[in-house]
């Protein structure tokens, strides 16, 4: 099988370098501050990336989870997608963004080289939220000899997980976006916590984990430690993936 590379650049985004091509999760890459959600209370991010754009290097491939909060989607994030050939993302989100956009709805494809780019559900907080905080997706990336992908963007939901499970088989490389994350808006959480990551993993059979959206923002509650725990607790430790920002694994 060949090998994969993810590097963890910081909050959402990742570096996944997958059958040839180099794809980019979620770009965030202002600096600290605060930032404004539909003209409304802000999101505090603490933390910047740890490569600035500039060094990030020819990308084929953004996957978007989605583009309407500024920790998923920043400035130059968006500045960045008019260099970058295909914008895989909500069928929403593609009618805002326009340009390389491509919506790719539950469960339908897209193929890039080698490589097949499935949409599917991601819950960004409890049923009915999406009326609060919009449309997300998750991807699953497949390509023969090469291991299968998902990257859950920000959903909250194991019965999500669940439904990726059954429709996939199990999952080789899971890419988590799991700080528990929670805003005064809403008296629930927005992403899984450490306590769901692992349980996602058990569902998923997923032969790794890789973290992301753990550090950075201040509306995360759950981080690094509590992943560990929470791995460990379940027997799972030896799956968990653990990257810091700017580390990256091959798998």
């Amino acid at each position: 099988m060949a090998s994969t590379r993810i590097q963890v650049i910081g909050g959402p985004t990742a570096l996944i370098e997958y059958g040839g091509l180099r794809l980019l999760t979620d770009p965030t890459f202002d600096p600290p501050g605060d930032y404004p959600v539909n003209a409304g209370r802000g999101l505090a991010k603490t933390d910047g990336p740890a490569v600035p754009v500039e060094q990030i290097g020819h990308i084929d491939v953004v996957l978007l989870s989605h583009d309407e909060h500024p920790d998923n989607l920043d400035k130059t994030g968006r500045q960045m997608l008019a260099d970058v050939p295909l914008v895989l993302t909500t069928v929403t989100g593609a009618e805002r963004l326009g340009g390389t956009a491509k919506a790719l709805p539950n469960w339908q494809s897209a193929t890039v080289g080698g490589v097949t780019v499935i949409g599917v559900p991601a819950l960004h907080g409890p049923r009915g939220a999406e009326a609060v905080v919009g449309e997300v997706i998750g991807f699953v990336l497949t390509g023969d000899g090469l291991p299968t992908v998902y990257v859950s963007g920000d959903n909250a939901s194991l019965d999500v997980v669940e439904e990726v499970a059954f429709h996939t088989g199990p999952i080789d490389v899971a890419v988590l976006f799991a700080g528990g994350a929670r805003v005064p808006v809403m008296n629930a959480y927005l992403t899984l916590t450490s306590a769901h990551a692992a349980r996602a993993a058990a569902i998923l059979d997923a032969k790794a984990v890789v973290p992301v959206h753990i550090e950075g923002w201040q509306h995360f509650t759950q981080g690094p430690g509590t992943i560990r725990d929470a791995f460990a607790e379940r027997g799972l430790g030896d799956r968990l993936v653990l990257l810091e920002a700017g580390e990256s694994a091959e798998f």
